[in-house]
């Protein structure tokens, strides 16, 4: 059996969307920092496991970007997403903040959505401002599960999409 799914990235400016997107898909990761302009779309797909068989997940990855022009549009991106990762950066506490208006947005234009929360940038121990009790009590809050990612090494990148999309299937 084989499905496809929208998932959008969400989160503030320069949290790591792009590089997530980017180490999951092509196990890839550029220093470089590029804001996106827009939407960028990519695709993958993984055997996710559902009552005994094995489903084809097409993962229709929508890196939103995050700007103040282009949040007058973005409900309109939201629809028919199926799933989000709501993206904060450990060294930038503020960024936790803005996942709670970007989950109500999704959750506006499809109630049923999944939703999971990526810590990034564990890799910058010395710069971390965010705890990872702060994280999870925004993700309880939320009522998703989270994960503390690195896009730069790809630790925990994988589990978090695996994750989303066994909560995709399920």
């Amino acid at each position: 059996m084989a499905v496809q799914r929208k998932i959008c990235l969400l989160g503030d400016f320069a949290v790591g969307k792009t590089s997530l997107v980017r180490r999951f898909v092509y196990d890839l990761f550029d220093d470089n920092y590029i804001s996106t302009i827009g939407v960028k779309v990519s695709r993958k797909t993984v055997a996710v496991p559902r009552d005994g068989n094995i489903v084809e997940l097409t993962m229709m990855l929508w890196d939103l970007a995050s700007s103040e022009a282009f949040d007058r549009m973005r409900s309109t991106y939201l629809r028919g997403a199926a799933g989000a990762v709501l993206v904060c950066d450990l060294t930038r506490p503020e960024t936790l903040d803005v996942l709670r208006a970007r989950a109500a947005d999704l959750r506006d234009a499809n109630p049923d959505a999944r939703l999971v929360v990526a810590a990034n940038k564990c890799d910058l121990a010395e710069q971390q401002r965010l705890t990872p009790a702060q994280v999870e009590a925004a993700a309880a809050e939320l009522d998703i599960p989270y994960y503390i990612t690195s896009a730069k090494t790809g630790g925990e990148v994988e589990a978090l999409f695996r994750r989303l999309g066994r909560m995709l299937v399920s």
